[in-house]
C-alpha cells in the first residue's frame, strides 16, 4: 500500500502506526505532494489538510486498479457518501485504532467496502447506525505538524490551513467544520504559540513546519 499527504510527518507517522502489522500490511510508498507511483493495492489518502475526495478527481490519487481510502475524522454520513460516489473504496475514521485501521485496509483490499462504525451502507446511501453518530473525537493516530508544541492534531490543520491563506469561511468548507469550531481552534492555537495575529501565526507556521512538502520514499 501507499500512504498519500501533503506533510512528510503526517505520512511518516502513519507508516509508523502501520509497522508493527508488517506481516499484514506491506507500507511500499509514502508520498507527500507528489502522486503515487507504485504498483499498490490500496492508497490510504490521510486527509490532514487537504481537499476532500468529493471535490478531486480519484485518478488524481491513485494509481490504475488501485483502490483509496480515506482516513479521515470527519465522519459526516453526507460526505463519507460522497466520497464512495467519487471512487473511494473506504472510508476510515482517525478515531480508530492501529488495529481497526488495519483490518479496514485489509478488508478494502479483498474487495470490501468499508465506512465508520457508527455508519451503514444500505441500498447504496450512508446513513447514521447509531444515535452516537456524530460525535467529536480528538483522538488520532500518527503525528502532525505542530504536535510537539501542544497543537492538536485540528488545530494543526486549522493553522496549516491559515498558512495556505484560506480564510476562515474557505477553511469550514475543506476541514468540513463549522464557523464557530474554526474560530475556537483559532483562538485556541493562537494561544498555545504566542502570537496574537493571522500574519503573525502564518510566520511561525512557515518556520515550524507548516509548509506543504514534497517527497516519495519507495521501500526497495
Amino acid at each position: 500500500m501507499a500512504i498519500l499527504n501533503d506533510y512528510e510527518i503526517v505520512v511518516a507517522g502513519i507508516a509508523a502506526v502501520l509497522e508493527p502489522y508488517a506481516d499484514r500490511v506491506s507500507v511500499v510508498e509514502t508520498t507527500a505532494g507528489l502522486p503515487v507511483v507504485s504498483d499498490v493495492d490500496v492508497v490510504l489518502y490521510d486527509t490532514f489538510a487537504q481537499r476532500q475526495v468529493d471535490a478531486m478527481p480519484i485518478d488524481d490519487l491513485v494509481p490504475d486498479d488501485a483502490r483509496l481510502v480515506v482516513f479521515s475524522w470527519n465522519g459526516d454520513a453526507a460526505l463519507v457518501a460522497a466520497s464512495l460516489a467519487a471512487g473511494a473504496s473506504g472510508y476510515v475514521s482517525k478515531s480508530s485504532s492501529a488495529q481497526e485501521l488495519v483490518e479496514a485496509l485489509e478488508r478494502v483490499r479483498a474487495g470490501e467496502r468499508v465506512v465508520p462504525d457508527d455508519l451503514l451502507v444500505a441500498e447504496g446511501d450512508v446513513v447514521p447506525a447509531d444515535p452516537d453518530h456524530g460525535a467529536d473525537h480528538d483522538q488520532e493516530l500518527g503525528r502532525w505538524p505542530g504536535d510537539e508544541f501542544g497543537l492538536s492534531a485540528r488545530e494543526s490543520e486549522v493553522l496549516a490551513l491559515i498558512c495556505r491563506g484560506l480564510s476562515n469561511e474557505e477553511i469550514t468548507a475543506q476541514a468540513f467544520i463549522g464557523i464557530n469550531t474554526v474560530k475556537t481552534h483559532i483562538r485556541t492555537l493562537y494561544r498555545k504559540i504566542g502570537v496574537a495575529r493571522r500574519t503573525q501565526a502564518v510566520l511561525w507556521g512557515h518556520a515550524h513546519g507548516f509548509e506543504p512538502d514534497r517527497g516519495r520514499r519507495v521501500e526497495g
